[in-house]
């Protein structure tokens, strides 16, 4: 790892790995470091990222291993030194979707109303969220950062931004991934098997958990609406427009399923699905 202390801090990501290391979680060895410098001799887990191995023949074993990861990551309890999640994160996360995918790639300017309503629902989500037990979150928990591997599977990369934050977070980055869709059931399935594995000492039923599970999952794709808009206009990265359809299903799948989200979905119908439809 090459990461110039002036654009970057590296003591996140080594402060991280030894508490994923420390939990059994397979993130890669540090073997030598030069912080002033920024240079970091890492593990290499290898270029099978589960993207390109899910299937249906192959999705239970592999989501099974994230699962274990996951348990373990979230049993981590010596993580003083993450920042929570916080209503003020959760809320500059949400803005992202107006000012970059709306204003900026779609280009609908929202009327005072219609700021309101949107506003109304980033408060139910920011609730949701904040009433959930509060565990490790490594925030990106998907199939680009999950790499197979023949031993101890996955290797896990990219979290040197994991936050103290809701259960369900990573949940919804595996599960409602914005890289590959699949069927409700399944999914149910998979959270139904996390729920046998997962001991943590909280008291909630699956039917709050499932919305737990949602409403977090409409607050990550409504940031990451914003944050693959911007990937485009900002960093010169228009790959990512390809994700755009599958995240903004997440988005109607869910607020059709809630009543207390009709807001966002009439919102969604008023501008959103007026101009992506044609």
């Amino acid at each position: 790892m090459d990461a110039p202390p002036d654009k970057e801090d590296c003591s996140p990501f080594i402060y991280i790995t030894r508490l994923l290391r420390e939990a059994g979680v397979n993130a890669p060895a540090i073997h030598q470091m030069n912080q002033q410098q920024g240079f970091l001799l890492l593990d290499d887990l290898g270029n099978r990222p589960y993207l390109d191995y899910l299937n249906d023949d192959t999705a239970d074993e592999l989501y099974a291993d994230a699962l274990s990861a996951m348990v373990n990551m979230q049993h981590i309890e010596q993580a003083t030194e993450l920042p929570l999640y916080d209503q003020q994160r959760l809320q500059d996360e949400m803005n992202l979707f107006e000012a970059w995918y709306l204003n900026k790639h779609l280009e609908i300017k929202l009327d005072s109303q219609q700021k309101a309503s949107l506003q109304h629902v980033f408060n139910i989500l920011i609730q949701s969220a904040q009433e959930q037990p509060q565990v490790f979150v490594h925030r990106d928990y998907h199939s680009r950062n999950l790499m197979l591997l023949e031993e101890n599977n996955p290797g896990v990369i990219d979290y040197q931004d994991a936050v103290i934050g809701p259960l369900t977070y990573d949940l919804v980055s595996l599960f409602k991934d914005c890289y590959v869709e699949w069927p409700r059931e399944k999914v149910e399935a998979w959270l139904d098997s996390y729920l046998v594995q997962t001991d943590l000492p909280v008291d909630f039923d699956r039917s709050q958990f499932i919305r737990w599970f949602d409403l977090m999952g409409v607050q990550r794709h409504l940031k990451v609406l914003g944050i693959f808009s911007r990937l485009n206009y900002r960093d010169g990265k228009p790959q990512y427009l390809n994700d755009l359809p599958l995240t903004l299903k997440y988005v109607v799948d869910a607020s059709n399923r809630y009543d207390e989200l009709s807001p966002l979905l009439n919102l969604l119908q008023e501008t959103v699905l007026q101009v992506t439809e044609h």
